[in-house]
């Protein structure tokens, strides 16, 4: 399968799967297509006596979901963060900042990140 290189505008297989997964899945008409699902398998109980292969129905159908769902949106956030950073650090090379440490800063632990925050509060400017 063809990894997408730092130099290729083209996304991979995977990622334009993701992105196009994760546009179709966050549109409102999913959410409502789910609890449509939803209770139609709560009105399907009293005809299938409220079985435990009832019960299996949901359960395996939202657990499939959910672990997928985990990893399409694990990708599409992932390569957010990276358009976000890329971005920011060209914002902060055009505004020519001289603190090397600002520019990973998302690979700093909390506290170090925390430490850095409390010595530049201070001395922000206040709108």
């Amino acid at each position: 399968m063809p990894t997408t290189s730092k130099t290729d505008s083209h996304p991979g297989h995977f990622a334009r799967f993701t992105t196009a997964a994760a546009n179709a899945l966050g549109r409102p008409g999913m959410f409502l297509l789910a609890a449509a699902l939803i209770v139609a398998w709560a009105v399907s109980g009293p005809f299938l006596d409220f079985s435990d292969t009832w019960q299996l129905i949901i359960n395996t159908l939202t657990t499939l979901i959910t672990f997928l769902m985990v990893f399409i949106i694990q990708n599409t956030q992932n390569r957010d963060s990276a358009a976000v950073h890329l971005k920011l650090d060209v914002i902060m090379r055009q505004l020519d900042v001289k603190d090397p440490t600002l520019y990973d800063a998302e690979n700093r632990s909390e506290e170090e990140l925390e430490r850095e925050d409390a010595l530049i509060t201070p001395t922000a400017p206040r709108p």
